[in-house]
C-alpha cells in the first residue's frame, strides 16, 4: 500500500500558484525553528522583516528575514510533525526562493553513551510517519544527502557531534518499548517527528537540507528520563552554530 503513495505519473491537483501566485526570487538560505523562545531571540536581537506569509485557517506563520554579515536570511517558526513541516518548508521556498535550508532541534536519545554532550547528525532516518511516502519510493530508511558536509562542517567549528541512523515518527505516544528495542537494533541513536518528511521534500524538489539534533530526553527499553528537554528545545547555542553553518553552506 505505502508504494501507491509515490506518484510521479500525473500532475497533483492543487498548484501552490493558485494560492501565492508565482514563486519568488528574494534570498537563497533559510533557518527552520521550532522553538518559540528561539524564535523570538531572532526579532528581539536583530533587525527582522516580514517578507511573507504561510496561510491557514487556523492562522497564518510570519516568513521573516534578517541580515548576517551583508546576506538576508530568511526564518519561521515551523508546525510540529512530518507533514506539516514539511509542507511548510515547500511553501517558504516558493514564496521567498530559499533552496538552503538550515534545520534544527530537539530528540529523544536512544542510546545516551553516544549523544550525551554531542549534537546529532542524522545519516539516515527511519520512515514511522506518512509524508515522505508521497515524496520519495517507500523503503524503510531515507538518506540525508548533506549528513557528511554538516559533520565537515562541525569538525571545522570544533563542535562535538555524532552521526547516525535516527527515527521519525508521527506520534511520540506510540514509542512503545518494542519499536524502541528494534530501532536501536537497527542502529538508531534519536528519535524526533519532522526530518523524514522535510527531507524527503526537499529532495523531490531539488532543495538542501542541513540539519541536527540536541537529545533533551532519554527513552530506553525499561524507561524515560526528561529533565534536558527543555534545555534541547530551546538553547540559543544551536542557533549560534546554524549561524555559523549558513555562512559555510
Amino acid at each position: 500500500m505505502l508504494s501507491d503513495f509515490y506518484d510521479i505519473d500525473t500532475e497533483p491537483v492543487i498548484q501552490l500558484s493558485a494560492v501565492y501566485g508565482e514563486p519568488k526570487n528574494i534570498l537563497e538560505k533559510c533557518i527552520i525553528l521550532f522553538s518559540k523562545e528561539i524564535h523570538d531571540y531572532l526579532l528581539c536581537n536583530y533587525e527582522c522583516k516580514e517578507i511573507g506569509f504561510i496561510s491557514a485557517c487556523n492562522g497564518n506563520i510570519t516568513i521573516f528575514s534578517f541580515n548576517m554579515a551583508g546576506e538576508d536570511i530568511a526564518f519561521y517558526l515551523s508546525a510540529i510533525g512530518s507533514a506539516a513541516a514539511s509542507q511548510i518548508c515547500y511553501e517558504v521556498h516558493w514564496q521567498t526562493g530559499a533552496k538552503k535550508f538550515v534545520m534544527f532541534g530537539s530528540c529523544g536519545s536512544l542510546d545516551h553513551e553516544k549523544t550525551d554532550g554531542k549534537y546529532i547528525i542524522p545519516a539516515q532516518s527511519y520512515r514511522g510517519e506518512g509524508c515522505s511516502f508521497y515524496f520519495a519510493p517507500a523503503s524503510e530508511y531515507i538518506g540525508i544527502p548533506n549528513c557528511n558536509k554538516l559533520a565537515e562542517i562541525f569538525t571545522d567549528l570544533n563542535v562535538p557531534h555524532v552521526r547516525g541512523r535516527i527515527w521519525t515518527t508521527d506520534s511520540m505516544l506510540r514509542e512503545t518499548r518494542g519499536l524502541v528495542s528494534k530501532r536501536r537494533q537497527e542502529g538508531c541513536i534519536a528519535v524526533e517527528m519532522e526530518i523524514a518528511g522535510v527531507q524527503a521534500i526537499c529532495s523531490f524538489y531539488g532543495l538542501e537540507l542541513y540539519c541536527f539534533l540536541e537529545a533533551g530526553d532519554v527513552l530506553s527499553d525499561s524507561n524515560y528520563r526528561m529533565e534536558g528537554l527543555h534545555e534541547a528545545n530551546h538553547s540559543v547555542g544551536k542557533l549560534l552554530i546554524a549561524m555559523k553553518v549558513l555562512r559555510k553552506i
